[in-house]
C-alpha cells in the first residue's frame, strides 16, 4: 500500500562547490549518478548557502531562518529556541533518521527533532570520544583500530591530499551510503525523512583507493585566477589562507593534485548516491519519494589564491541543488531562480502536507518559489578573538555584537547580480553574475551604479530588519578600522590534533599529549 505522504531523502555533502558537478557545466569531473538524478529531476543553477560555514549553514538549513534570526554566524552554538524541521516532521507522523555528519552545536549527540541519529561526525568531541563513535566501533571490528584520523590527518595536513588508509568498503563515505542503503531497504511502511549526510569533499582530501587514482592532476584544470587576486581578498580569505598553511608559498603541483583528489572524493560520493537511488527503485518507492541533493556551503579550492570556505565568493557561496519528485520536481528543467538552504525546511514540511504559515520561516517552499533575493552571512569574530588579528579595537572585546558585526561578511544576490560588504576591511564588492565568472569588481563603475545603489540598499535593510544596526547609519555603513593578520607568518596556525586513549602508551617516552587533550 502506497504511503499517502511521500517520502524525503535528503543528500547532504560538505563543501561541495556547485561547478564540481558534470551536470552544472564541469568537463572533467565525473559524476553519473548525480546527472542522471539531474535528468530526472530540477537542477537550481542559483542555489546558496545562508553561510558559508558548517555550523551556521546546517542552523539555517533546519529551522529555515537566516543568521540574523537563529544568531548562529559562524560556527557558534545553534538556538534552542527554534524548532527544526525534523522536529516538526516527527509531530506530523514521519519516521525521522539522521545518517552521517550533524554538526550539532553545543552537544553533537542531540537528536534536534530526529527519532534516531546513526552518527558519524569529522571529529569527536570532548563529550563523545573517539571510542564511543559508532562508526570507529565499525573500525576496530574490522582490524582497523589505529586509523583514528579516519576522515584524514589535519593540522598541517589539512589541505595535503592523502591517500585514505582504508579500504573503499571501510571508508566514512561508504558507511554512509551501506546505512542510507539499509535504511532505505528496511522502512517501506510509514512515510519517512532520512538525512544521508556525508563529509566529503571537506578536506583533508582522502580518497580511498583505486578511488585517488582516476584524476591524473596534471590534466587538473587550474584554479580562477585575475588580473587581482589579491584585490579579490578580504580579511577572512587571508585569516583561512594562514591557518590552513597556505599563505607561505605557492605549488602548482600540490594545487593540481588537490583538486584531483577533490573530484575523487566527489566521484565517491557520487558512487553512493547511485546505490541509494537504485535502493529506492529496488524497493518500489522512488516515485513516492522526494529526493533533495544539496551541501553547506562550497571550497575556494585555488581560487584567486585561497582556500576554504567562509569567503562570499561563488566558489564557496554558491552551491549545488537538485530536487525530484515524480510530477512535482522533474523534466531535467534547469531553473533559474534564486534559491537557498533556508527553502528546504518550508519545502519539507509542505510535502508532508503541512501549513508553512503557521511557521516564521524566512525561506520559502521551492514549489512555490519566485524571483527574489536570497542572503549569506558570516562572522569571523571567532577566529579574530582567537588571536588572529594584529589589534583589536577594545571597544570590540567589550561588546559581543559589536564585535560579531564588525567581523562580518555579508551578500545579498538576486542571481543576477550579487553585491558584497566586508566589514573587517570596510571594502564592498560588485559581480555581474550573467556575464562574468567574478573576475571583475564592479563596484563605483558608472554603468553599474544602480544595481550598486539597489543591491547596497537591499542588504542594508535586510540587516537593519534583522537587528543588525550597528554598521550603518542613514542609508550607508559606517567606517571601521582595517583589520590586519599578525605579522607573524606562524601566528594562528591550525591544530586539530585527535588523540586516543592509547596513543601515549604506544609510544613511550617519545611524546607527551598531557597538556593537548583529547582533541585540539
Amino acid at each position: 500500500m502506497q504511503n499517502k505522504k511521500p517520502n524525503i531523502l535528503h543528500i547532504f555533502t560538505d563543501q561541495l562547490r556547485f561547478d564540481a558537478i558534470g551536470a552544472n557545466g564541469n568537463p572533467v569531473v565525473r559524476t553519473p549518478n548525480l546527472d542522471r538524478l539531474a535528468q530526472m529531476g530540477v537542477n537550481y543553477q542559483n542555489a546558496y548557502t545562508p553561510s558559508p560555514v558548517c555550523v551556521a549553514a546546517r542552523c539555517s538549513m533546519i529551522t529555515g531562518c537566516y543568521p540574523t534570526k537563529t544568531q548562529c554566524f559562524a560556527n557558534d552554538r545553534m538556538p534552542d529556541d527554534r524548532p527544526s524541521f525534523m522536529e516538526l516532521l516527527t509531530k506530523n507522523g514521519y519516521r525521522t533518521h539522521g545518517i552521517g555528519k550533524c554538526h550539532f552545536t553545543p552537544d553533537t549527540n542531540a537528536l534536534r527533532g530526529f527519532q534516531t541519529r546513526e552518527r558519524q561526525e569529522g571529529q569527536p568531541s570532548f563529550s563523545h570520544p573517539l571510542e564511543k563513535e559508532p562508526y570507529y566501533q565499525t573500525l576496530v571490528e574490522n582490524g582497523f583500530g589505529y586509523a583514528y584520523e579516519a576522515h584524514g590527518v589535519r593540522g598541517p595536513m589539512y589541505y595535503m591530499p592523502q591517500p585514505s588508509r582504508l579500504p573503499a568498503r571501510l571508508h566514512p563515505t561508504q558507511w554512509i551510503g551501506d546505512r542510507t542503503v539499509r535504511f532505505v531497504e528496511e522502512n517501506k511502511e510509514e512515510p519517512w525523512y532520512v538525512f544521508s549526510s556525508f563529509m566529503h569533499p571537506h578536506p583533508p582530501f582522502t580518497p580511498p583507493v583505486p578511488w585517488h587514482k582516476i584524476y591524473d592532476p596534471v590534466q587538473m584544470p587550474l584554479p580562477l585566477y585575475t588580473l587581482d587576486d589579491e584585490g579579490m581578498q578580504v580579511y577572512i580569505n587571508k585569516v583561512q589562507n594562514r591557518y590552513k598553511y597556505r599563505d607561505q608559498g605557492f605549488d602548482l603541483n600540490l594545487v593540481r593534485c588537490m583538486k584531483a583528489y577533490y573530484y575523487a572524493c566527489v566521484s565517491f560520493v557520487d558512487y553512493q548516491v547511485g546505490r541509494i537511488l537504485d535502493a529506492l527503485e529496488a524497493s518500489g518507492q522512488l516515485d513516492h519519494t522526494l529526493i533533495v541533493f544539496t551541501s553547506d556551503h562550497g571550497e575556494l579550492l585555488g581560487d584567486y589564491h585561497c582556500y576554504g570556505k567562509r569567503s562570499m565568493h561563488n566558489s564557496s557561496v554558491r552551491i549545488p541543488m537538485i530536487v525530484y519528485q515524480k510530477g512535482v520536481f522533474e523534466g531535467g528543467k534547469k531553473e533559474e531562480i534564486p534559491v537557498s538552504l533556508v527553502d528546504l525546511a518550508p519545502t519539507f514540511l509542505e510535502t508532508a502536507g503541512e501549513d508553512t504559515a503557521a511557521y516564521d520561516f524566512d525561506g520559502r517552499s521551492l514549489l512555490h518559489k519566485e524571483e527574489g533575493y536570497v542572503y549569506s552571512i558570516f562572522s569571523a569574530y571567532r577566529e579574530a578573538l582567537g588571536g588572529m588579528i594584529r589589534r583589536m579595537p577594545e571597544a570590540w572585546k567589550e561588546d559581543q555584537e559589536l564585535c560579531r558585526a564588525a567581523f562580518g561578511n555579508y551578500m545579498v544576490t538576486d542571481g543576477k547580480w550579487k553585491y558584497i560588504y566586508s566589514a573587517a576591511d570596510g571594502r564592498e564588492f560588485l559581480f555581474d553574475e550573467v556575464n562574468d565568472h567574478e573576475t571583475r569588481n564592479r563596484i563605483g563603475v558608472d554603468g553599474c551604479r544602480k544595481e550598486q545603489e539597489r543591491l547596497k540598499k537591499r542588504l542594508i535593510r535586510f540587516l537593519e530588519e534583522g537587528g543588525i544596526t550597528c554598521l550603518t547609519k542613514d542609508g550607508d555603513w559606517l567606517s571601521f578600522p582595517v583589520m590586519e593578520l599578525p605579522d607573524n607568518p606562524d601566528a594562528g596556525l591550525l591544530v586539530q590534533n585527535i588523540v586516543c586513549n592509547w596513543f601515549d602508551e604506544a609510544l613511550p617516552g617519545y611524546l607527551d599529549f598531557s597538556n593537548q587533550g583529547k582533541l585540539m
